[in-house]
């Protein structure tokens, strides 16, 4: 799916992403202290029925679970050479799940792996080859927390014709970790050919649909909104389903367009959504 086919499905009405993969899978069973991408392909049930549950829920984009698939984080377990092993393999079993949702090769930021451009490059761009070789329908950037990681991205998808890029950044109020503005990162992404922006893994709160509609202002993108169920207390995330979809229905109104969930949602989250959207007329 190239830019244009993206926009052209997605820049109307309210679409619905899924929800959290890596807190279910720990509920599933999952280590924390394991190589998540080795113990989904060796546990493959678990990822299948946690995406049926999101697929039957309404979700139009799953998101494979290649998040740390790069060869900087894999090298932590001694698998760097199977990079593209892995990404394979995971968009293979995501693609088992629907055949009417889209297939997102997930790719996160950098932070904790490496600072230098050079390196971050060389592993982005190992992971998207694999991602695109293996028939991702898009790439999903997510958590970005720097322009450079964004920028990045977006230069290695044009050079290597990847399919579209959405991109996502994790940020505190209106800035990213990094302390750059999101605004300024959001046009910026815009004009080097990303085919949606927007947040997530930031809490589900009002200040977020506050900050949808300033970001609706400033760019002519599918917007995207896809936050935690609020920052875990001992362990357990307080936003309940109710008040998730509350907060993100008042997001969809201040013009979202593509929602879902980060850290500590569901399926159940999800079809809750959906059902939302559906009575206040805002899905297509």
């Amino acid at each position: 799916m190239k830019r244009e086919q993206f926009a052209e499905r997605f820049s109307h009405g309210v679409h619905l992403l899924d929800g959290a993969t890596g807190t279910e899978l720990r509920r599933a069973g999952m280590p924390a202290d394991c190589c998540a991408e080795q113990w989904i392909i060796d546990h493959p049930r678990e990822i299948i029925r946690l995406q049926e549950a999101y697929a039957q829920a309404g979700s139009e984009i799953l998101y494979a679970p290649t998040f740390l698939a790069q060869p900087l984080a894999l090298k932590k377990w001694g698998l760097e050479k199977e990079t593209e092993k892995i990404n394979r393999e995971l968009v293979r079993l995501t693609r088992t799940v629907s055949p009417d949702c889209l297939v997102a090769g997930n790719l996160t930021t950098m932070r904790g792996s490496t600072d230098d451009p050079k390196a971050m490059r060389d592993a982005y761009r190992r992971q998207m080859e694999a991602l695109a070789d293996s028939g991702a329908d898009l790439l999903a950037a997510e958590t970005l927390m720097s322009a450079e990681e964004a920028e990045i991205i977006l230069d290695l998808a044009e050079a290597l014709s990847a399919p579209a890029v959405i991109i996502s950044f994790s940020c505190r109020g209106d800035r990213l970790f990094s302390g750059e503005k999101l605004t300024d990162v959001l046009r910026a992404a815009e004009e080097a050919g990303a085919a949606a922006a927007g947040v997530n893994c930031v809490p589900a709160s009002g200040e977020l649909s506050e900050l949808i509609g300033r970001l609706r202002g400033i760019t002519g993108l599918p917007l995207i909104c896809k936050p935690n169920a609020g920052y875990p207390v001992n362990g357990e995330y307080p936003v309940n389903i109710k008040a998730f979809t509350s907060v993100m229905l008042a997001c969809a109104g201040n013009g979202a367009n593509l929602i879902g969930g980060c850290c500590g949602t569901t399926p159940d989250y999800i079809r809750n959504l959906c059902h939302g959207l559906r009575q206040d007329g805002l899905s297509e």
